[in-house]
């Protein structure tokens, strides 16, 4: 997917190492893929949005989404803040903050996006976020999380060994603990929080097994 030109421009304002960082995972990440499971109306909210990536994708496709993004990483948010900025200039409806890992910020969801981070926490914190996102997504609303499956395992043996090295070497991303779960556990997790869960595979053409797994909530409330 080739980066809106808003986002673009705002990317070359970062620092080198930042800009080379999501400019390489733009390239690596299926971007495209995930936008289009997202409501093009409505309030979104992303947990561990990072540098902004797919946030102001998000915001940037559609106005008439009110997209908010947090993360642990302070350093992360203020780059994301640069982007956020950039793209409100242009009409976009998106604010970062900082944030708890598992503590939503209150109100309801019609869409919330994990992508690419919780496999950074402990498995019982993994729990608690999911079931967090099933209690926060607005009747109708869909929980999409993006995570690497653990097959085809040559996919999976060759990103695990760069989260590796991004984690516990490099440092470029907060945790040293990794704990990955089958596609089919996550949705089973999503359906023990009666979410109806689906799985689409999207790592054709990419050396990740990236995997969708998106979870909708029923459209009749509690």
């Amino acid at each position: 997917m080739t980066l809106h030109p808003v986002l673009r421009q705002a990317v070359s304002q970062l620092p080198i190492l930042e800009r080379l960082h999501i400019l390489g995972r733009a390239r690596s990440f299926p971007l495209a893929a995930l936008c289009a499971e997202i409501p093009v109306r409505g309030r979104v909210l992303e947990v561990g949005c990072g540098h902004g990536l797919v946030a102001a994708t998000l915001a940037l496709q559609s106005n008439e989404r009110e997209v908010v993004g947090f993360d642990v990483d302070a350093d992360k948010v203020h780059s994301a803040e640069t982007i956020a900025a950039a793209v409100r200039a242009q009409g976009g409806r998106l604010s970062v903050t900082v944030g708890d890992g598992v503590q939503l910020p209150d109100g309801r969801w019609d869409a919330i996006v994990i992508a690419d981070v919780i496999y950074l926490l402990a498995p019982q914190q993994q729990e608690q976020l999911i079931r967090a996102c099933a209690a926060a997504v607005a009747p109708g609303g869909v929980v999409v999380l993006k995570e690497l499956d653990q097959q085809p395992k040559a996919k999976f043996a060759f990103a695990r060994f760069e989260e590796i090295l991004a984690t516990r070497v490099f440092r470029i991303t907060a945790g040293s603990e990794l704990h990955w779960r089958r596609a089919q556990e996550w949705a089973g997790l999503m359906g023990d929080c009666d979410l109806d869960a689906s799985i689409r595979r999207v790592d054709r053409r990419y050396p990740y097994p990236h995997v969708l797994i998106v979870g909708r909530a029923s459209t009749v409330g509690p």
